[in-house]
């Protein structure tokens, strides 16, 4: 339990206890944000040329090759998997017509 005399103690340390947080994530902000320019200045500054582009190989022909495979099998298994949601969906629209009629057969035959 709180002594009501205490109350303004209490309060007096919470000021303390937030002034101090609030110093300590200024400087922490400072730091970070110093640390950030030092950082974005070394990123800026390159130290070599960049490499000029290669010409094209046979590997790197083989390779577009291979992922133009890719792709293209990708696309049929997307092809089959709407296929596959078309057929689930008709499936469970017949599913849910089947139920309402059983709902019905049922009700009637309560009500006799």
């Amino acid at each position: 339990m709180i002594n009501v005399n205490n109350l303004g103690e209490i309060q007096s340390k919470n000021q303390i206890g937030e002034s101090t947080m609030k110093r300590t994530l200024i400087k922490t902000a400072s730091l970070v944000m110093v640390f950030g320019l030092l950082m974005s200045g070394c990123a800026s500054t390159p130290t070599e040329e960049p490499a000029p582009e290669e010409p094209t190989t046979p590997a790197m022909t083989e390779d577009t090759g291979t992922a133009n495979r890719a792709l293209a099998v990708a696309n049929e298994a997307l092809d089959a998997a709407r296929q596959a949601q078309s057929a689930a969906e008709t499936a469970l629209e017949c599913c849910n017509e089947n139920s309402t009629k059983l709902d019905r057969l049922f009700e009637r035959t309560m009500a006799k």
